[in-house]
């Protein structure tokens, strides 16, 4: 199973992530055809805010979970999709322009990054260029009456601005399905779950670039172009702590691998052990629904749940502590949990550890997590490293004779499903 998570999905499970980068060509295609047809409208704004596009897509991010976020290009885009005028002058660009820049700007932005060896997430730019392009073909023809309306004084603008944000939010709304949509494809999680998740993740970062976009239309009225930089600069502000928020989540996640590693090098556990049990953990966890918080804490906890092997003075054969004492597992449990508790950061994981070697019928029922890891390890223990598929059915058959009393039967479900989809070298 140690590669069932980084391998790209199959070309079955590839068809959402297709429709939409072919739908996403299409667009651009189109949209570039009809501005050279009719003629750039409105040249300066739409080289301005193209620019702006391209400089957010040069300074893209990468956020906890691999999604590639673009908040500055995001935002220069909705602010010239809802652009009304520039200084007085009204905006009459249509839709089909709004896309052309948009697409221009993400082209010149990936740039760069092509020149350097780092590709650009191909579904990550096809969603973002899909979802604006909704928000223009419903909003760019109400514009020319939005603006003449303003003129009607300041219950005018609150009616624009009311159009606006009810707009932004059904376009948020769409980008959250196709985000959810495409993450439930990859990561072979329940689309629910896969909506919990996108929105828990994208809500704090879609409301800055949302309010920013909106901000940005409705100041260019009285700043003309000088908006761009004026709030474009909070933005920025806001990038950078995310960037921060997810070079720590990295930092956290390297350090427990490190970690982890050290009962390898110390031949306390067998090589590859921690993250086999790892990832076929993460599989289980999808396989049942967890969101991603809980699975974060599921990984940490999986990698370095025979962590408290570091204490035996003599190392079980293999590590294998599915064939040790109860009382001798126990202990091991209970040694990793006081070295992580002793982080004062990661309670929460180390009481997971602490908690994985309960019985499930036990007078207290553990934490899903630890029933989760108790069972993959159990499994690892029993099967390794090797892809024969008589051993690991009759691991699973010795797991299942447990059922309803040391392991959770819908934890074994789930991770009997996870083993027997993938296919016999991911095991390794």
């Amino acid at each position: 199973m140690t590669q069932a998570t980084r391998r790209p999905p199959p070309a079955g499970r590839r068809s959402g992530r297709l429709l939409l980068v072919g739908a996403a060509g299409v667009l651009a295609v189109a949209g570039a055809a009809c501005t050279a047809a009719a003629g750039l409208a409105d040249a300066q704004a739409a080289v301005a805010f193209g620019a702006l596009v391209a400089a957010g897509e040069l300074a893209r991010l990468t956020m906890p979970g691999n999604r590639e976020v673009a908040p500055i290009g995001s935002a220069a885009a909705l602010g010239y999709t809802l652009l009304l005028d520039v200084g007085g002058t009204p905006a009459v660009h249509p839709a089909t322009q709004v896309v052309a820049v948009m697409a221009a700007g993400m082209t010149v932005g990936a740039l760069p990054h092509l020149a350097v060896g780092r590709p650009p997430r191909l579904d990550a730019i096809a969603r973002r260029l899909v979802a604006g392009a909704l928000l223009a073909f419903a909003y760019r023809p109400l514009a020319p009456a939005l603006f003449a309306g303003t003129g009607g004084g300041t219950g005018a603008w609150w009616a624009a601005l009311g159009v606006m944000a009810v707009l932004v939010t059904a376009m948020l709304a769409v980008d959250v399905v196709m985000a959810a949509a495409l993450r439930a494809e990859q990561v072979r999680t329940a689309f629910r779950v896969a909506v919990r998740d996108e929105l828990r993740m994208a809500a704090p970062l879609g409301a800055s670039v949302a309010a920013s976009g909106i901000l940005l239309a409705l100041a260019s009225h009285s700043m003309s172009l000088a908006a761009l930089a004026v709030f474009a600069a909070p933005l920025l502000v806001t990038q950078v702590a995310f960037r921060k928020y997810a070079g720590i989540r990295a930092t956290y996640l390297q350090t427990v691998r490190a970690l982890a590693r050290v009962t390898e090098v110390g031949g306390y556990v067998e090589s590859g052990h921690s993250r086999r049990v790892s990832r076929l953990s993460l599989a289980t966890g999808r396989e049942l629904g967890m969101a991603e918080p809980e699975l974060l804490e599921l990984e940490y906890a999986a990698l370095m749940h025979d962590i408290g092997q570091l204490s035996l003075r003599d190392p079980i054969p293999g590590g294998a502590t599915v064939l040790t004492e109860p009382e001798q597992a126990r202990r091991i449990a209970e040694l990793g949990a006081e070295i992580i508790s002793k982080t004062g950061v990661l309670d929460r994981v180390a009481d997971i550890v602490r908690r994985q070697t309960d019985a499930y019928a036990g007078p207290e029922t553990p934490p899903l997590a630890a029933r989760i890891i108790k069972a993959a390890n159990a499994y690892d223990d029993l099967v390794g490293g090797s892809s024969d598929r008589d051993r690991a059915a009759a691991a699973l058959d010795r797991l299942r004779r447990g059922a309803g009393q040391e392991y959770d039967p819908a934890v074994l479900g789930a991770l009997t499903l996870v083993i027997e989809r993938a296919p016999s070298p991911a095991r390794r």
